[in-house]
């Protein structure tokens, strides 16, 4: 930031850093405070709207700066909090229930501005100032988070606790998108330009994912009683 910046710039990014520096610090206690309790709930809707709050600031900011790929991730990790977050809610999915429009719009716009990232990535890679790959890895993630939400709407989900893998998934997918952004934002100025500082909370995070995902799985399936 420079000192001619115009005054609603440095208003934004001060609200901007402000919520991302919250967002990175109450992840960690939402996660490791009890599930389904009081300070679950509340340190997760604090998360959900500081990330809300990131999103936001970003995409004004992208016009300004400009910085377009942050933006647009950005919002893909507002979604998926925001789906994480929205899931509870929408458990009567699972006995014929439906998404309210709110949720249908939330998908769709992630959905385009996702395949907008993959596609000026690829083909813009100037306008984005990114690696394309890394664009277009990271635009295919929020598509398929999006379409993978979208579905649920209209096919009944199989699993019985589809909400609670969603909700868990959803919210650390989140992270994972903020961790990247910080990532690039601060690491490229000390140790260059690289692939994998954009990649690398992808390629930990996703794995915990599936593990964590594994492991609820296997703790809430009926057990088989052996017989004598």
């Amino acid at each position: 930031m420079h000192a001619l910046d115009p005054l609603w710039v440095k208003i934004f990014l001060a609200i901007h850093i402000a919520a991302g520096a919250s967002s990175f610090l109450l992840a960690p206690v939402a996660l490791a405070t009890a599930k389904g309790g009081k300070q679950h709930k509340r340190w997760g809707k604090v998360y959900l709207w500081s990330m809300g709050v990131v999103a936001a600031t970003a995409i004004p900011m992208a016009f300004f700066f400009p910085v377009r790929f942050l933006a647009l991730v950005a919002v893909f990790s507002f979604y998926f909090a925001f789906s994480g977050f929205r899931v509870l809610r929408l458990k009567e999915l699972a006995r014929g229930g439906g998404a309210e429009p709110i949720d249908w719009i939330a998908g769709v716009v992630t959905f385009a501005t996702s395949a907008l990232l993959a596609w000026l990535s690829w083909f813009r890679p100037a306008s984005m100032e990114v690696i394309p790959l890394v664009g277009v890895v990271f635009g295919f993630i929020g598509m398929r988070g999006a379409a993978t939400q979208l579905l649920s709407f209209v096919r009944k989900p199989k699993e019985k606790m589809f909400w609670w893998y969603t909700h868990l998934g959803n919210f650390i997918g989140s992270y994972i998108a903020a961790w990247s952004a910080f990532s690039v934002v601060t690491l490229t100025r000390v140790i260059g330009n690289h692939w994998y500082v954009w990649l690398w909370p992808t390629m930990i995070g996703v794995p915990a994912i599936i593990l964590i995902t594994a492991y609820y799985q296997r703790k809430f399936s009926p057990r088989v009683k052996a017989v004598a």
